[in-house]
């Protein structure tokens, strides 16, 4: 009887370790420093899309292509691979669209990713770009500021939790509601900063290349990394 309950606890416990997490993780690597974001799964076309980018390769080798300090660092064109430094980038990309996904919880805090995407006018549906993404340096804002955009630009009040995380990690609030945000950084922030920080030229691209390897964490890392995040409170 007892070796029964011992083997019935050892499969239990093996099937635990064998299930899949709840969450998926990248990994985007640069000379600048690497970010883990979580993947949503509140937006699972932009989830699935990314992981999907990330596991046939084809976001290696791009560039942080657009980055402004106090705004955000725009990567993922597939012309930026090797491009000529004179090239200006912007509108590469695969011949598809994802669906837009709102949603009222996730917002443009900082270290957010958020998906690139054509104007309105071409885009009233606001479909994200295939390939291209951003990730969220942003500013601390205050009462007053946040009153502003929400007049002038959002048309909308924001809720006040996100009120108060913007006005300490800080962030972009006129974004939200306008591209899908579908992550967040949970490791690295500092290579945002370190991207937002670089010297640009024509078009706001770096002065020297950026560019990035994207994989996507395996289960001994995403277990790993949950309880590293468990045990800092993340």
């Amino acid at each position: 009887m007892k070796k029964l309950l011992t083997l019935l606890l050892c499969l239990c416990l093996l099937n635990a370790y064998a299930a899949k997490p709840k969450n998926q993780y990248v990994r985007i690597a640069t000379d600048r420093g690497t970010v883990i974001i979580k993947l949503y799964n509140e937006t699972p076309l932009h989830r699935d899309n990314f992981i999907k980018l990330a596991k046939e390769g084809q976001l290696d080798g791009t560039l942080f292509h657009r980055v402004i300090k106090d705004f955000m660092i725009q990567g993922g064109d597939t012309k930026s691979k090797n491009a000529h430094p004179d090239s200006t980038l912007g509108n590469g990309g695969l011949p598809y669209t994802v669906k837009a996904e709102f949603v009222d919880s996730l917002f443009h805090k900082k270290g957010a990713l958020g998906a690139a995407r054509e104007g309105d006018r071409s885009n009233p549906t606001k479909a994200s770009s295939s390939t291209q993404f951003y990730i969220v340096q942003g500013k601390i804002w205050t009462d007053s500021t946040l009153n502003a955009t929400e007049e002038t630009r959002l048309k909308f009040k924001i809720p006040e939790w996100q009120r108060q995380i913007y006005k300490t990690i800080g962030g972009t609030p006129h974004l939200d509601r306008n591209y899908t945000v579908y992550g967040e950084v949970v490791k690295g922030l500092e290579m945002v900063d370190a991207i937002a920080n670089e010297p640009t030229g024509k078009a706001d691209r770096p002065t020297r290349d950026v560019s990035m390897t994207v994989t996507v964490l395996k289960r001994r890392e995403v277990r790993k990394l949950e309880r590293e995040l468990k045990k800092n409170k993340v």
